[in-house]
């Protein structure tokens, strides 16, 4: 990472700050602190050197987010202002001192500005619109048309009904740069003009993390991120594109190999080595690609840096909960239930920590405060909806899915959650349409097929079931044998033998390979051997094998394994002459 982009990094934290992007400014301190100290120092040596962010890619001279430059109206119905006189400043290098002093916008609104922060910092929103009225600098303007989103926005969701599929009214009447029309649009469900109006405010000023945040936020599965990639004004090896890709893989919940690797080039001497944000980025692969141990020693990585950090600790909480380390899960509960109880992250935290209890009450009630605290928190929802699914309650489930569905429809788990909460209900149309929509996010998750192939049989379509698990069967690692043995049963019940003994001997095969016992697969042993005695031609040795492993051991089919092979004997001495090209195991 070379001198310009620390420079870059190092003066975002102010100029998102300034304009109130305090998640922005956070992001970029985390980071500037994790770079290397002689780089830092470096930077400190020659201050005018990197003194302005450079723009990947060659433009005309325009202010930094695109405060220049009027926005057309995106919508018919949508009545825009006459043109305003936007200031555009001179570089200082081409104006007189005097020139400089009369001109200089910043200075002429340095007293509103200050003010506005103040008030920004309380929340008090509708002031800070106030006391900017007449400003002229960027970043006032900025402050100003963000706090206008904000409050337009309450007033927007607070008329605007109970229909979910309704969308937002129409809220901000003056667009003035890139980003903001972006966020407006995305607000609108109109994504790829939201995506077009940030990729442009993103090539004007890189480092803003809310843009990245709300880019993210319009793509809707890793084919959309694949191909949004190479429209990015960066190459490929732009710390930031590799971020971008790793927060929105996660976010998909389908980060690969290919994300982990990329995590550890970022973690190395070069980029932000010891940087909790991008180890955080690295549980939170881990934690998906289902190696809870390394994920676990990871999140124990941060907190030895940066005990009192919060973000990403009910992912942390998630780890410790499907593992069962209820200890740790206690400890970590209690501790930071005295640092932040009003973090609904923490809040999320208890709530698993009564949830492995099985106090699933005392857990509803957490996960309903982070959901108080912040009601976009998607987690909170959907453990929510676990939570009323162990207690039995598919109505109250089936809402807090709802939610979650809501805040993002890209997330399988809400999908997956109101899938079984109709099957609870024995309304198995309704949660196959789910779990399917659940397996269009996640299409190599072996239980979404298992589910759809249990819905399929219960409605008495058994050929969808069967294709169902021949299709999770690709992906089934550990559960191979389970899905073999389902694929048997069902082919019996379709009276397809020849179906059924294939699936069969595959069990005896694996379970044999794995050294398992025998009586994991002495019935599919037994079905084979008779389908082998029943079929013309069929291979005699191999049912005499099977029988005799049975009939030699102390499972509970020794006796009809022993009088199938009575049976063998007559039907061999029948047929002297077959003799069996090869063995199966």
């Amino acid at each position: 990472m070379d001198l310009r982009l620390v420079a870059e990094l190092h003066k975002s934290i102010k100029d998102c700050a300034d304009r109130g992007l305090v998640v922005a400014a956070k992001w970029s301190s985390e980071l500037y602190l994790s770079i290397p100290q002689h780089k830092r120092d470096a930077l400190c040596e020659h201050p005018t050197t990197f003194s302005t962010s450079t723009p990947a890619r060659s433009r005309s001279p325009q202010p930094l987010l695109s405060f220049a430059v009027d926005s057309p109206a995106i919508s018919a119905g949508l009545s825009i202002p006459p043109k305003a006189r936007h200031y555009a400043p001179l570089p200082t290098s081409e104006r007189s001192p005097y020139q400089s002093q009369e001109s200089d916008p910043d200075q002429a609104d340095d007293a509103a500005f200050l003010a506005a922060q103040a008030f920004f910092t309380s929340k008090e929103f509708s002031r800070v619109v106030h006391v900017l009225q007449g400003c002229r600098s960027e970043k006032a303007q900025f402050l100003s048309l963000y706090c206008q989103f904000l409050v337009r926005g309450r007033t927007s969701k607070s008329h605007s009904g109970s229909d979910r599929d309704q969308p937002a009214i129409p809220f901000n009447r003056r667009l003035l740069g890139h980003l903001e029309k972006g966020l407006f649009l995305s607000r609108l469900n109109r994504r790829e003009e939201a995506v077009e109006s940030i990729i442009v405010s993103l090539g004007r000023y890189p480092w803003n993390w809310s843009a990245w945040t709300l880019l993210g936020q319009c793509v809707g599965d890793a084919q959309e991120l694949a191909s949004l990639l190479p429209l990015l004004p960066f190459p490929a090896s732009h710390p930031l594109v590799q971020m971008f890709q790793i927060k929105s893989m996660n976010e998909l919940n389908s980060p690969t190999e290919n994300e982990l690797a990329l995590c550890d080039h970022l973690l190395g001497d070069d980029y932000f080595r010891g940087s909790p944000w991008v180890m955080s980025l690295r549980a939170c692969v881990l934690y998906h690609l289902h190696d809870f141990g390394q994920a676990e020693k990871q999140f124990e990585n941060i907190l030895s840096l940066d005990p009192y950090r919060v973000d990403d600790i009910d992912i942390y909480s998630n780890i410790l909960y499907v593992t069962e380390n209820r200890l740790k899960l206690t400890w970590l509960a209690h501790e930071f239930l005295e640092r932040d109880k009003d973090r609904p992250e923490v809040c999320c935290l208890v709530g698993n920590h009564y949830s492995l209890r099985g106090e699933h009450e005392k857990a509803v009630k957490y996960f309903r405060r982070a959901t108080e605290l912040d009601r976009t928190y998607l987690s909170a929802w959907t453990l929510m909806g676990h939570e009323y699914i162990e207690m039995k309650n598919s109505h109250a489930a089936i809402e807090a899915y709802r939610r979650a569905v809501d805040i993002s429809r890209k997330d399988y788990r809400a999908w997956y959650g109101l899938g079984q909460a109709y099957e609870l209900l024995s309304m198995h149309q309704y949660a196959l349409h789910y779990y399917q929509r659940a397996t269009a996010l996640r299409p190599y998750d072996v239980r979404l097929w298992q589910a759809q192939a249990t819905c399929y049989e219960e409605i008495g379509r058994t050929r969808d079931a069967v294709e169902c698990l021949k299709r999770a069967l690709l992906s089934a690692g550990s559960q191979e044998i389970t899905l073999s043995l389902k694929l048997a049963k069902l082919y019996e019940g379709l009276e397809e033998p020849v179906e059924a003994a294939a699936y069969h001997k595959r069990v005896v095969g694996i379970s044999r390979v794995e050294g398992r016992p025998i009586q994991d697969y002495a019935k599919s042993s037994i079905y084979v051997a008779r389908h082998q005695m029943v079929i013309p031609g069929g291979d005699l040795e191999l049912a005499k094998e099977y029988l005799e492993r049975i009939a030699q051991s102390n499972v509970e089919e020794v006796t009809q394994a022993t009088d199938w092979l009575k049976k063998l004997k007559s039907v061999m001495l029948s047929r002297p002459s077959t003799t069996p090209a090869s063995h199966g195991s």
